[in-house]
Parts: structure tokens; C-alpha cells; sequence
């Protein structure tokens, strides 16, 4: 009798008290970015906005009446990509700038640093979408095929394997070393200048869910993924949000670092320019999520299923992953 009495007054006692967690919850949860930073007054610095995503995010926030400066090595592109902001927006001169660089350049991140600076005192968002991609199974890369009986591999030779190292080190400078030098570049100016700093890292689902062909491309991307995640706790007043999309589409392609030695690069999976998302449909989360200042988002949300899944089930999830990328393994 006593238990029951017991355990009656321990339920009223966490109903009574719920309305007030409730309560406080309310009151003491943080502004929403938007109060603190009318969009009008946001200042987004965009690293890798020549192209793909990050052109489309310029053009998004251009809409909103954003100050924007845009970073990309493609200087022609780049003169593009900023003249479009403008016609979005053209109530006042200086609100959209853009400097050529690149994110693994210390030099011209610290260019880029000076402009904001003089421009704009400072700046409040920080999106990092450049990066490059590879596409080819590691043996692939390294000049390593199937013998004729399909049952063991060759070795590989000195000059495929300097080939190999030679294009991780540049998967390696484009995926992990630009956040990497773009994070120690600007992170002190955000947390100087912004009542509501934040940063968006465009990762990759490939990056927490392996996937064939894709060996270089997601453990570069792992690597940047894991860093901004220790950085948001080293930095608790910036917003960090790790943005995990599956496949998009575009010409991101275009960027492997991987081409085979000696051959033409053999492309595995389906036509993203069919079957991937959509630029604009990621960009708008993207935007969507820095505003509500998410800490992960994956895209399609289903992938975080699969990220939980290749714990509980493996087998399964690297199965689909030869099916989707139409890999056979030797």
C-alpha cells in the first residue's frame, strides 16, 4: 500500500511540475536568430559560391535583402554569380561583394577576413560549401584491376601509389584544410562581431554513412565533419549546423580529383542532374536551418534512419550501397 501511495504522489508531483518546465523551457530558451538579426542586416560570407549550392544559398539570401560577400577560385564564374545577387537586390550599393580565393589559401582567407572586415566591420553567417569530389574505387585510383580469373588483385606500383597519395593529399586540401583554415580564420572575427555568430559546413551523408567509390571523398569529408562538430563545443556562442545531404545535383562532378591512372574516370552511379536533390530545395534548408540554428540536418531525412541503421544492421546498408553506386567488389 505504502509503494502504491508512493508512486500515485511521484506522478502527481511530475504532472504538477511539468506546465512549469514548460514555462521555463519557454522563457529561457535562446531568441530566435531572426530577432536578433533582421535579414536585412545579416552579413553572410559564402566560401565556394561560383557554382551548385553555394551560388544558389548567394541567391537566396540576395532575395532577402542580405549583405553578402562571395568567395570562389572561378573569377569569371564568380563575376557571374555576384552580378546576379545584385539584380536581387538593388536598393543600395555594397551589399554584395566578391573576392576571388581559394578556402585552402591562408593568403586569401586572410585577404577575404580584411575585406569583410573593411567593409562591413565583421560579419555574422559563415557558409562553407566548396570542397571537391572523388568518385573512383581507391584500387581504381591507384592503377590496381582485377586478374583475368577475378579471384586476386596485382600489386600496385611505385608510381601508382605516389599517383594515389598525390590525389588524396588534393581531396584532402579541397575537403578538410579549406574549412580547416577558413575556421581559424574566421572564427574570432564571428564571435567579436556578431550578437548571433553562426556557421554552416555543406558536409555530406557519405561522410558518417560509407559508401563505395566514394572512399577518398568521405573520409576528407569525415575529417571537416568531425572537426566543426569538436569546434561548436570548443565554441559554444557560434551556431554550428552540419548539413548531411545525399547526392546533388549539378556539375560537382567536375571536380574529381580522382581520374584513374591511364584511363578515362568511369562514372558508377545514376545521372544526379536526374535523381539527385535539388539545388534551390537544399538551399532553402540550408538558409531554413542557420535561421533556427540546427546543429544537424540530414537531407533527405530518412538518411538519419540509415545512419542509425548501419549500427543495428551493417550488412544491409553497405548492401544498398553497392546497389546504388552499381559496384561489384572483387
Amino acid at each position: 500500500m505504502f509503494d502504491s501511495h508512493f508512486n500515485i504522489t511521484t506522478v502527481k508531483l511530475v504532472l504538477g511540475a511539468l506546465p512549469l518546465a514548460l514555462i521555463l523551457f519557454w522563457y529561457l530558451r535562446p531568441a530566435p536568430r531572426l530577432t536578433q538579426i533582421p535579414p536585412t542586416q545579416e552579413r553572410v560570407l559564402i566560401l565556394g559560391a561560383t557554382s551548385g549550392v553555394g551560388r544558389t544559398v548567394a541567391h537566396q539570401y540576395a532575395k532577402r535583402g542580405a549583405r553578402i560577400c562571395l568567395v570562389g577560385r572561378r573569377e569569371s564564374m564568380l563575376d557571374e554569380a555576384a552580378e546576379e545577387c545584385r539584380k536581387e537586390w538593388v536598393c543600395e550599393s555594397g551589399r554584395v561583394l566578391h573576392v576571388r580565393g581559394d578556402c585552402a589559401s591562408v593568403e586569401d582567407m586572410t585577404k577575404v577576413r580584411d575585406t569583410v572586415i573593411k567593409e562591413w566591420d565583421g560579419i555574422d553567417t559563415l557558409i562553407i560549401t566548396a570542397g571537391v569530389s572523388a568518385l573512383q574505387p581507391l584500387m581504381t585510383v591507384a592503377g590496381v584491376t582485377s586478374s583475368k580469373d577475378g579471384l586476386s588483385l596485382p600489386h600496385a606500383t611505385a608510381e601508382a601509389i605516389h599517383h594515389a597519395v598525390g590525389v588524396a593529399k588534393a581531396a584532402t586540401n579541397g575537403n578538410f584544410f579549406g574549412p580547416y583554415i577558413a575556421a581559424i580564420t574566421f572564427i574570432p572575427l564571428l564571435t567579436s562581431c556578431s550578437i548571433s555568430p553562426s556557421i554552416l559546413l555543406l558536409s555530406s551523408a557519405a561522410a558518417i554513412i560509407p559508401a563505395p567509390t566514394r572512399t577518398l571523398y568521405a573520409s576528407t569529408k569525415s575529417a571537416s565533419q568531425m572537426l566543426f562538430q569538436a569546434l561548436a563545443i570548443e565554441h559554444p556562442r557560434i551556431s554550428f549546423t552540419s548539413f548531411l545531404p545525399a547526392t546533388i545535383e549539378g556539375d560537382f562532378r567536375a571536380s574529381a580529383v580522382d581520374t584513374p591512372l591511364n584511363s578515362a574516370p568511369v562514372i558508377h552511379e545514376a545521372d544526379p542532374n536526374k535523381h539527385g536533390l535539388r539545388r534551390e530545395v537544399v538551399a532553402t534548408r540550408c538558409v531554413q536551418a542557420i535561421d533556427h540554428k540546427e546543429k544537424t540536418v540530414f537531407m533527405p531525412r530518412y538518411m538519419r534512419i540509415a545512419h542509425i541503421l548501419y549500427w543495428v544492421w551493417p550488412s544491409y546498408v553497405e548492401w544498398r550501397g553497392r546497389v546504388k553506386y552499381n559496384f561489384r567488389a572483387d
